[in-house]
């Protein structure tokens, strides 16, 4: 090893010391001071932009964007007096231009669900009112050109979603799943014939506060579906309508909406066989019902290996008790939890106690030993709050408005904000470690050969072989991240050129169970370190 070499080491693992003894790891800083939108559904495109999404029925407020048309909608139940609203609530943001450019949505997307399509359009289906059986798509597009929402005319959801859950599926499918008084799930595209399949599960695990909405659903590697809601979860075999597995019931009460904590299956890895799944935080049982804003929420953490012969949860504790968190797969295969409160449950004006601390939790250390606080922010994110992962490593933090309107004049005003959290990967010490990808193909082949080319200041083959980590762009919206997946490739330096330049060998997923198709993020993880990523389709 070169001299200058041992000198480079010496100095990172000083300032590693250094950076332990610091204050909470971890930067924020505010991307867009008012975005005209309290984005209640958030997703990053494949172009590096990031489509904001609020309900339509909020009534005109100064902020919001003007629009061509005006919009009464009679259903309005809230409103006795509906009025007209000629602001649309829907934009799009590029990451570098700081004034966000509307778009058109106009049936009401309260509370919907998404999903991307394998050819990068975003699927979005249902919601309130007279978006009830709605499905709409956006077809993203670089920065240059005018695309829009679509709201589709020709189909509709058989029954309406209100709070349902959408997850592709191995064969480039969507499965739509549950919602309000929905005990039932359909595809998009629709089967021959259409309609609904019953799903007496969502039936058995509810309770008398509707603990069941936004269930919690993972694609395993097997091909079925990890089911969670309330407390209780299956393994569903979607294409016989099958429920194959009950698993053990996860102690602590509720922890769908409107007690909602959150969910993530952990990073897939090796040869794919084992799935695990996390489920963190969430409310008091009852507090929803009695509007009780204080009560404490809750701190315990459930994991189960979802693919073992005989699973079991493993409990642990956050050490910040949390409900309405985010849940967000970083590229290294951490997870971030932020946003959030410390008491209450889900619903408007129901959670006090802003949760500001974020937390990264790391899988692969001991229990006991996974959970570090992270620097806190200053922005309460509560109700409607969303979190999602950026292609630079950054963690985007938009919405908040838990009140019926937008309210600038109270406690928790409406957050019109959208901030960045930096983990502290992206911190000052890890520059000259990033890794930078140089060259990649577009498209990766199941169970195919590719190289991906990168350059590291500091030499790679001084302290190993990085991973290629691909990871989807996930529909982010009430405290659960749709379709978020992380899979680890197998890696190895097929070549190397001038120092600090590697041409990595990588084996794409073998099939659509492991990573379904679609855009992914390819990351390079150096010593913990992501590059910025590049978007492949896997096909």
């Amino acid at each position: 090893m070169k001299p200058s070499n041992v000198i480079l080491i010496l100095l990172i693992w000083m300032l590693e010391i250094l950076a332990l003894h610091a204050d909470f790891p971890g930067t924020w800083e505010v991307l867009v001071h008012n975005a005209r939108i309290a984005s209640m559904h958030t997703v990053v495109t494949r172009f590096n932009t990031v489509v904001l999404l609020d309900r339509t029925d909020l009534s005109p407020t100064e902020h919001g964007y003007p629009r061509y048309h005006c919009h009464v909608d009679p259903q309005i139940s809230e409103d006795p007096e509906p009025r007209p609203d000629c602001y649309t609530y829907s934009a799009v943001y590029d990451l570098i231009n700081p004034s966000p450019r509307p778009l058109t949505i106009i049936t009401d997307t309260w509370c919907s669900s998404g999903q991307f399509l394998p050819d990068g359009t975003l699927l979005q289906t249902g919601g309130d009112h007279d978006g009830f059986k709605k499905i709409r798509m956006f077809a993203p597009c670089d920065t240059k050109s005018l695309c829009d929402w679509e709201e589709l005319d020709d189909i509709e959801l058989t029954q309406g979603r209100w709070y349902s859950t959408n997850q592709i599926l191995p064969n480039g499918s969507v499965i739509i799943l549950g919602g309000k008084d929905a005990v039932s799930i359909e595809l998009f595209p629709p089967k021959s014939g259409g309609g609904v399949v019953n799903f007496p599960f969502l039936a058995d695990a509810a309770d008398d506060q509707m603990d069941t909405l936004y269930p919690y659903v993972h694609l395993l590697p097997n091909g079925h579906l990890f089911v969670f809601a309330n407390n209780k979860s299956v393994l569903y075999d979607h294409t016989n309508n099958i429920v194959l597995k009950q698993y053990p019931q996860l102690e602590g009460g509720p922890r769908n909406y409107p007690s909602a904590g959150s969910s993530v299956m952990l990073a897939l890895t090796g040869d794919y066989s084992s799935a695990t799944i996390i489920v963190c935080g969430g409310a008091q049982y009852g507090a929803y019902n009695a509007m009780h804003t204080t009560a404490p929420a809750k701190s315990s953490c459930g994991r189960i290996e979802a693919t073992a012969k005989e699973p079991v949860w493993e409990m642990e504790d956050m050490p910040v008790r949390r409900i309405m968190g985010d849940m967000v797969m970083l590229p290294t295969g951490d997870i971030l939890i932020i946003n959030g409160a410390q008491s209450g449950s889900q619903g408007f004006e129901l959670a006090s106690n802003p949760c500001l601390h974020p937390v990264l939790y790391k899988p692969d250390a001991q229990l006991g030993s996974r959970f570090f606080i992270q620097n806190p922010g200053k922005v309460p994110r509560l109700y409607h709050s969303t979190a999602n992962l950026l292609p630079d490593g950054r963690v985007l933090l938009a919405g908040s408005n838990p009140h019926s309107y937008y309210n600038f004049s109270t406690e928790f005003p409406t957050e019109l904000k959208i901030e960045a959290f930096s983990p502290d990967y992206l911190s000052p010490v890890n520059k000259f470690i990033r890794p930078t990808i140089i060259e990649i193909p577009e498209k990766i082949r199941y169970g195919g050969g590719f190289d991906v080319v990168v350059t590291v200041d500091f030499p790679v083959m001084v302290l190993g072989v990085p991973e290629v980590n691909i990871a989807s762009a996930p529909f982010a919206t009430h405290s659960f991240s749709q379709g978020q997946r992380l899979v680890k490739l197998d890696v190895s330096v097929a070549w190397s050129g001038r120092l600090g330049s590697y041409r990595l060998a990588c084996k794409a997923p073998p099939d659509g169970k492991v990573a379904p198709p679609g855009y992914y993020m390819v990351f390079v993880v150096y010593r913990g370190v992501p590059s910025v990523a590049k978007w492949v389709q896997l096909v």
